[in-house]
């Protein structure tokens, strides 16, 4: 299923439904089934329905090993809503399904969800390709025209005093210095989409991110209002955690060190903590990553895989500051405690029958991301992300300095221009990114393969050649490494005849070149 996993792009969550709706209905083992004295063709139990679906969900990279038992039996309920399978009297749009022995089959036809018809607003598109060809694709100066240019300023200043040319040169340079906001803010727009769209590998942004969906002001704070450990500060208040969850989350990032003793403790105190931590996170109106950011960080998804960790965390720092600040430094905070605690070995079980980091995950993957309307994947896509998020959330909230950088060069190089010619259209060219090519975990597994065996084979050569060890050494050596390396052995050495040349050519012992005969001794008798 992996291969044929949604690819990045818009509607995304519905893809991966389409998905994996076929992927079951082709892949789902069917058999005979007797039940009440009578027997069922072509049809499958409940357990064993979730059985097979849940090892697929795990080895997927769009899900991972995150997902639970009671997961699957949760998207096998929505299946049986969605006329996806029916039981075996061919009911269907309930979510009744229990893990037991109840009998299931197939439909004649197995409904695909459309993709949505709706396409983004074109008049915002519009508007900000004009505004980005105003901005940023001006006429540009040939090398030929600013000779030119130049030749004929230094004509213009032969008839001008040196005073002149000096007020002139101040004048233009006032003239430079002054960048309006707007153009900043357009310079930052457009570098961020330059750069989640290489990241992304996508030929167009338009349906996951518009260009309205980046506010430059709270990348700006997000990149500059941060403590010494990079968690955003809030300017206003009255948008921060409120004060006595800020104090349970520190209860339970530092247990047992950092709780206030002076708070009653009984048995079961830290659960209550964590409850009352958690009923408010899932009790807030929109999630942490908000419902205007959703496709964006379900196109993210498919970057969670260990060849392309390095770029997921990449995506993932440039859409975390797109965030409201307060957003930011909610989840940011989130995810510290709940790594943690995760980590804390000290921590109490904080349920009978789901150990801590499960715990964590399925707590607040609904809180982190959701869609404004329902869909049936939310809960293990979030889940997927929250994974990776804890896993990596010292990384992910590092402000990226480089996009800092970009806008900085970018400004000063239009300055520089327009101090040096005033009077002339600049062309403003943006800077582009190269990313290491993205590729496919088969093939990231095969370029391991050869990698590694690319060194045993140098490593043989080594032995084969090395003139300092003896013949006994190379042949004990050489035949050590047939035993670990059958396979690279043989292809060295396909035949015998091959490993006999090896050592034809070893020095033979010379005879000597006088040959002394023993004397022979003669009887004394004649």
């Amino acid at each position: 299923m992996a291969s044929r996993a949604a690819g990045p792009g818009p509607y995304r969550a519905t893809k991966l439904w389409n998905d994996i709706t076929k992927y079951f209905r082709a892949g789902m083992p069917l058999r005979k089934h007797r039940q009440h004295l009578k027997k069922h063709g072509s049809c499958f139990t409940a357990s064993e329905a979730i059985d097979w679906l849940h090892e697929v969900l795990r080895d997927n990279s769009n899900f991972g090993p995150e997902v639970t038992r009671q997961q699957t039996i949760q998207l096998l309920r929505k299946f049986l809503k969605n006329h996806v399978i029916e039981d075996i009297k061919g009911r269907w749009g309930s979510e009744n399904l229990e893990d037991n022995g109840a009998l299931y089959r197939f439909p004649s036809t197995s409904p695909v969800k459309p993709l949505p018809s709706s396409c983004p607003p074109k008049e915002s598109l519009e508007n900000f390709s004009r505004d980005k060809e105003r901005l940023f694709k001006l006429p540009h100066l040939s090398r030929r025209a600013l000779k030119k240019h130049e030749s004929l300023q230094s004509l213009e200043n032969l008839g001008k005093t040196k005073r002149d040319i000096i007020e002139e040169n101040k004048e233009d340079t006032l003239h430079g210095r002054e960048i309006s906001q707007e153009y900043v803010q357009e310079t930052w727009r457009n570098i961020i989409l330059i750069h989640l769209q290489t990241i992304l590998g996508l030929p167009s942004l338009e349906e996951v991110l518009q260009p309205t969906q980046i506010v430059p002001e709270y990348v700006i704070y997000n990149m500059t209002n941060v403590s010494r450990h990079g968690v955003v500060i809030l300017q206003n208040k009255s948008e921060d955690l409120p004060h006595w969850v800020l104090s349970a989350m520190k209860c339970l990032s530092y247990w047992p060190r950092n709780n206030d003793m002076s708070q009653p403790t009984y048995s079961g105190f830290e659960r209550d903590v964590f409850r009352t931590v958690a009923d408010y996170f899932l009790n807030l109106p929109e999630p942490l990553l908000t419902f205007e950011y959703y496709e964006l960080f379900v196109n993210i998804l498919d970057l969670l895989q260990p060849h392309l960790e390095r770029i997921a965390v990449e995506a993932l720092q440039i859409c975390c500051l797109l965030l409201p600040p307060p957003n930011r430094r909610k989840i940011q905070l989130l995810m510290r405690m709940i790594s943690r605690i995760s980590e804390n070995v000290d921590m109490p079980r904080l349920h009978d029958a789901m150990g801590t980091r499960s715990l964590m995950i399925q707590t607040f993957s609904r809180c982190v991301l959701c869609c404004a309307e329902e869909v049936d994947l939310d809960e293990l896509l979030s889940t997927r992300l929250v994974s990776f998020l804890m896993d990596h959330q010292q990384e992910i909230f590092k402000v990226p300095t480089y996009l800092q950088v970009a806008v900085q060069d970018h400004i000063e190089y239009m300055k520089m221009a327009e101090c040096k010619y005033p009077k002339e259209e600049i062309c403003a060219i943006l800077p582009t990114y190269s990313y290491c090519k993205q590729i496919t975990p088969q093939e990231f597994e095969e370029q391991k393969v050869s990698t590694s065996q690319a060194a045993v084979a140098e490593l043989l050569e080594n032995i084969i050649k090395d003139k300092n060890l003896s013949v006994k050494d190379k042949k004990k050596k050489l035949k050590q490494f047939q035993k670990e390396y059958p396979l690279i052995y043989q292809n060295r050495f396909p035949t015998t005849e091959k490993e006999a040349m090896l050592f034809e050519n070893k020095p033979t012992i010379k005879q000597p070149i006088l040959s002394l005969s023993k004397p022979r001794f003669r009887s004394l008798r004649y």
